[in-house]
């Protein structure tokens, strides 16, 4: 991985609000900003603006869906973190109360599923520990 990259990634994955939403994310498997704002103590946004962050770092990727867009994590780019111990140990720091949402939200908080998303990968031979 360039030092470009790396930087991106670990920028990007430096924020407690963008860890979290990594993991709602994965939890869900994706969502919109709206969606997202639900369930953090930011406002929609400000959610926007982390997603926009994230994107650049190729953590997640956008599709259309109606008025929104749908965000997704990439998970090759999630596997791609060069310290794996790094990863859990910010993920960790990412436990957040959280408002509840009117259908029960998303489920996992604190990179819970962060850190078995990369272990699958592990396992599954798609990424170096």
């Amino acid at each position: 991985m360039n030092e470009t990259i790396d930087d991106a990634l670990w920028s990007a994955i430096g924020d407690p609000t963008r860890r979290l939403m990594l993991d709602l994310l994965l939890a869900d498997g994706g969502g919109t900003a709206t969606r997202l704002s639900e369930h953090l103590p930011v406002t929609r946004q400000a959610v926007a603006k982390h997603l926009s962050v994230l994107d650049r770092a190729g953590l997640v990727h956008a599709a259309p869906t109606g008025r929104e867009r749908r965000y997704e994590v990439d998970e090759a780019q999630l596997g791609l973190g060069k310290n794996f111990g790094a990863l859990a140990s910010l993920s960790a720091n990412a436990r957040r109360p959280r408002r509840a949402g009117p259908s029960g939200g998303f489920a996992g908080v604190g990179g819970q599923h962060l850190v078995a998303r990369y272990q699958a990968l592990v396992a599954e031979g798609r990424h170096q520990a």
